[in-house]
């Protein structure tokens, strides 16, 4: 049986990933549901012959339609069905349920004026592994993510499709299963599934938790490959980088420091030269090495910084109430306004998927650097130890991560600022925050692939170094994982099955 979450207040991020990703039942306690229940009693009684946006009024620059109130059902159901016209792929269930949770949380702050039911259903069809799929094409991000959300709402309206255990069915078939009756609209219904950011900040939650494993792996790899070299240690040492006053860039030395204290290759500058008499003339091992492998905490650090901001926006989104008009029972006032804006989303999405082509690129060096001897002068040419010019070693596997990395640089361009004005101009200025998510999550997966090659020549290069137990504890169990994933023969580099695993694996 699975475990249940009770949740009680705001998700950080990391308990939101766990819930999405460890397919946990969900519950809410009797304080949130009261809220919920206070905020429709209020709305059932304020909204009566009151003017009130969505409710007896048209939507976008049809708001000064009045509706009657035998056609104000009608209203929400025509705006779910005409704004259910997403494009493109499906998001994968990963996705869906990101944004399916994100829009549920929202709810359960009692700003909305939803009917208790609508949670109710959500949190069924949560519990049994089901929600309602979404298209990546339509949203622009003001008034939200309009259009995909609407797939939501189509969803639970008892119509279009369903993810189910990952497997994509009617739905149908997915209330009949479950014996469930479709959602069943009250006053605002539609309007409050549809308003609001839920879609790019469930993405954007996904691509934090992503980004974090890749930046451990970047300090990960910046000690393997400067103990393939036989660096000096001290460019990462928290004596040179604590004079540079960045939290980041000190995070990154520190935690280098941590793993490189068990090394047997690394070189100390002290015994090295300073207590010995440089007579050379030419001094043929470097007394410097290039900046992809001297700088990495200069080059991190600024990652791990931006990321740490966009990890407290994100959050800061998830636990907000990006509807339209906001509930306010308290104040006994329903507030009009603009929280369904993404912009906060968007700029730290653009920011994020920068960052991670920085990490992308610094690993493009750092591969290149191991496949030229005339760069390492420790290995042989695309560290092929079969025969020269009748094989080729890693030569193949460089083609699709410099192809990833020209991908992700054209990909970095910002989203935020292309605001295109639409719904007759009512959306004059709108922040692309879905699309910026999306980009951000294909930079990461191009990085991810990347990463997965960067590694098969990180664990080839310390086969050919050989003495392997000299590497730092946790170098040595980066080799070990990473050895189940090369292929059996002695220059034929991984095939396709091999690394896509690899690449799954490292997510």
């Amino acid at each position: 049986m699975k475990n249940t979450y009770a949740i009680s207040s705001a998700l950080n991020l990391e308990q939101f990933n766990t819930i999405v990703r460890n397919n946990k039942n969900i519950t809410f306690t009797d304080s949130v549901w009261e809220k919920v229940n206070k905020s429709y009693d209020f709305l059932k009684v304020f909204a009566n012959e009151k003017l009130i946006y969505g409710i007896n009024t048209g939507f976008g620059p049809m708001a000064q339609y009045k509706i009657e109130q035998e056609d104000q059902i009608t209203l929400q159901i025509n705006l779910i069905k005409s704004h259910a016209s997403g494009l493109g792929k499906a998001l994968n269930n990963l996705e869906c349920k990101a944004a399916f949770l994100a829009r549920l949380l929202i709810f359960m702050q009692g700003k909305s004026g939803v009917h208790p039911s609508l949670p109710e259903l959500m949190i069924q069809l949560w519990n049994a592994e089901a929600v309602p799929v979404i298209y990546e094409h339509g949203g622009v991000g003001a008034s939200g993510d309009l259009v995909q959300l609407a797939h939501i709402a189509l969803g639970l309206l008892g119509e279009g499709k369903f993810y189910v255990n990952g497997e994509i069915k009617e739905a149908k078939e997915v209330f009949k299963q479950h014996n469930l009756k479709p959602l069943q609209i009250y006053i605002r219904e539609g309007l409050a599934l549809m308003n609001g950011t839920s879609c790019m900040t469930g993405i954007a939650a996904l691509n934090v938790y992503n980004a974090k494993k890749l930046i451990d792996w970047a300090i990960t790899t910046g000690v393997w490959i400067n103990e393939l070299m036989d660096t000096y240690d001290d460019h990462f040492s928290l004596a040179l980088n604590q004079v540079k006053k960045h939290k980041g860039q000190m995070e990154v030395a520190k935690e280098m420091s941590e793993i490189a204290v068990s090394s047997k290759w690394l070189k100390s500058r002290k015994k090295e030269l300073y207590d010995r008499e440089v007579k050379e003339k030419v001094i043929t091992e470097k007394v410097q090495e290039y900046y992809s492998l001297r700088c990495i905490p200069q080059i991190i650090g600024p990652v791990i910084d931006t990321l740490s901001y966009t990890e407290k926006i994100v959050e800061q989104e998830l636990n907000s109430v990006s509807d339209n008009p906001i509930i306010d029972a308290d104040a006994a006032m329903i507030y009009h306004g603009g929280n369904f804006h993404g912009d906060y989303i968007s700029l730290e999405m653009d920011k994020l998927k920068i960052a991670i082509t920085k990490v992308s690129m610094l690993w493009d060096r750092q591969l290149n650097y191991l496949l030229n001897p005339n760069l390492n002068k420790k290995f042989p040419p695309f560290l092929n130890t079969g025969v020269l010019g009748l094989e080729f070693g890693l030569q193949g596997m460089q083609y699709p991560a410099v192809s990833n990395v020209a991908e992700n640089q054209m990909l970095s361009n910002p989203m935020y600022i292309h605001s295109i004005p639409n719904n007759n101009d009512n959306q004059d200025i709108v922040s692309m925050g879905s699309n910026a998510a999306l980009i951000t999550k294909r930079v990461i997966q191009n990085t991810f692939e990347s990463l997965s090659i960067y590694l098969l020549a990180l664990c080839k290069a310390s086969q050919i170094k050989g003495n392997t137990e000299k590497f730092s504890n946790k170098i040595q169990e980066a080799i070990t994982f990473i050895q189940a994933y090369l292929p059996d023969e002695k220059h034929a580099f991984a095939p396709f099955e091999k690394m896509q695993k690899l690449v799954e694996k490292l997510q």
